[in-house]
């Protein structure tokens, strides 16, 4: 069972063994991101993946691993490294699982649940509409992150985001 899941830079030839994660779309770009993976035993292998690297977290209420690229979500097997399932991404820079075990991700505008076989992604709502988001990290059940206001990028804004109540609120 993979007890760790780590962002790496190309490692050299023959370093770790490695595992292609590559999902066929007409507009394939040439980044790939590497994972490096670990689990019980402490034995290590990397995973490559189809596009810049974004975000990597364990998910040990579903047993499962997100990998976030700029091209791909992959979901991955916490037990075997094997895939379960992808879906192209376009968009989203963000990636956190909350403690009730939903996926959270983000843009540069919005913030979204995605379900956990990655078929359905629906928005949250902001009181506000935000620009250049960033995760800073759950503290309780809330996320905190910061934003820009849109249009009024002078408006640095620390944000949470509730996820027993699915609400957005502006930190004061």
């Amino acid at each position: 069972m993979i007890i760790n899941a780590t962002i790496i830079s190309k490692p050299d030839a023959g370093e770790f063994p490695e595992k292609i994660f590559d999902i066929q779309d007409p507009w394939n770009l040439d980044y790939w991101s590497w994972i490096k993976f670990e689990d019980e035993e402490y034995s290590e292998w990397c995973g490559q993946f189809r596009g810049s690297p974004k975000s990597v977290e364990i998910d040990n209420e579903t047993n499962s691993i997100i990998v976030l690229t700029s091209a791909f979500f992959f979901l991955l097997d916490k037990r075997t490294g094997e895939l379960k399932h992808s879906a192209q991404n376009g968009q989203y820079m963000n990636l956190t699982i909350a403690p009730n075990g939903c996926y959270i991700i983000a843009d540069y505008y919005n913030l979204a649940i995605i379900t956990s076989d990655l078929s359905n992604i629906t928005s949250i709502e902001s009181p506000i509409l935000m620009d250049m988001i960033k995760f800073e990290g759950w503290y309780n059940n809330l996320l905190e992150f910061t934003c820009d206001e849109f249009t009024n990028w002078d408006r640095h804004l620390l944000m949470t985001y509730n996820h027993e109540t699915n609400e957005i609120k502006i930190k004061e």
